[in-house]
């Protein structure tokens, strides 16, 4: 998503998590009997007949399960957050219309006219969806669970994303892959999207203040691990693994520049990272046009700002929110990019072709 800029935390969970979205497009303003047909094109029957058969590990992708290794929640499971929906998830009320676009527009000349065709109407088979998605897009969503993030999300901002990672290393899938989630404004038709629950990262003066997200969320502790310290707030986190490590991969504050500013970040948890790279590797495995690369310098370091607008029509790989555009910082200083990518080769030369 993006940064935080409101200062007080409680009474502003809700803006904290608002200021972080893309724009919002122009979604369906209610629903009628179009959007509710629209909305029915969702795999959900034709998935839940083999529900029997799930292992509990699999994300969907044109409707082809996918066993990733690692423990995922689809959008039709018991407790799953299902951006098909077109109402909220939260309450009773709240702006009623659909969340996502269905269906993927291909670029000019870029797939047959057929192919084309199938790709809007949601009925490209794999093979064909991975002529046209290539870049997967990395946020952090600066609302700490990946329940609130949902929340805000569906309930309150209209948009959507692919897939979010909680702390605890659960991955939630949210739609089929075939369809344009709404989280990354230009890249949302060409791209897989994660929200990661972090609470993101901040200039100095925000990151050093004793009432700020930072001191509310993580402890460092002699030891030289931090712990994070998930508020009373959050009601436990309402995590699936009964005991999630709540500390970060490594200790301590992390800093360093995005988009020319410096930022002082937090760690992801290593459960967190591990899920992330075996959702990689199968990316990369079923839609290969998605390369196990990361946008750098010339130098080879990470690039940490936005791409050009060359560079990013001509990128396929993976990217943090902050190389789309230059109005975000996510997913931050502390994300380990070559941790994640490293891991990532590591699992998809041993799935080989």
């Amino acid at each position: 998503m993006g940064r935080l800029r409101e200062s007080h935390l409680g009474a502003a969970l809700v803006v904290l998590c608002l200021a972080c979205v893309a724009p919002k497009p122009s979604p369906v303003s209610s629903v009628t009997e179009t959007t509710t047909e629209v909305a029915s094109r969702g795999p959900n029957a034709v998935l839940q007949s083999t529900m029997g058969n799930w292992t509990g590990t699999e994300i969907v992708i044109a409707g082809k399960r996918v066993d990733i290794g690692v423990p995922v929640v689809l959008w039709m499971d018991q407790g799953g957050y299902d951006a098909y929906s077109a109402t909220p998830r939260f309450s009773d009320e709240g702006e009623l219309g659909l969340r996502y676009s269905p269906g993927r527009i291909a670029r000019p000349n870029q797939v047959s006219d057929e192919v084309a065709a199938r790709l809007e109407r949601g009925q490209a088979s794999v093979r064909e969806l991975g002529e046209v998605i290539d870049q997967f897009v990395i946020h952090y969503d600066v609302c700490g669970t990946s329940r609130v993030c949902f929340k805000v999300l569906q309930d309150m901002r209209m948009l959507s994303v692919h897939f979010m990672l909680d702390l605890d290393g659960t991955l939630y899938q949210t739609l089929d892959l075939k369809e344009k989630a709404w989280h990354a404004a230009k890249a949302n038709g060409r791209s897989v999207g994660v929200e990661i629950a972090q609470i993101g990262a901040y200039p100095k003066a925000k990151a050093d203040d004793a009432n700020g997200p930072l001191a509310e969320w993580y402890e460092d502790l002699p030891s030289g691990e931090t712990r994070i310290t998930l508020p009373d707030r959050f009601e436990g986190g309402h995590f699936r693994r009964t005991a999630p490590v709540m500390a970060t991969a490594t200790g301590g504050r992390k800093q360093g520049p995005v988009q020319g500013e410096q930022l002082y970040q937090y760690d992801f948890t290593a459960a967190q990272y591990e899920t992330l790279a075996h959702l990689a590797a199968a990316l990369n495995r079923e839609l290969p046009l998605i390369e196990l690369e990361v946008p750098r310098t010339a130098t080879g370091d990470v690039l940490p700002k936005a791409l050009t607008e060359d560079e990013w029509v001509d990128f396929q790989g993976l990217l943090g929110h902050y190389h789309v555009t230059t109005r975000k910082t996510d997913p931050g200083p502390a994300f380990n990019w070559d941790g994640v990518l490293g891991r990532a080769r590591e699992l998809r030369a041993a799935m080989g072709e």
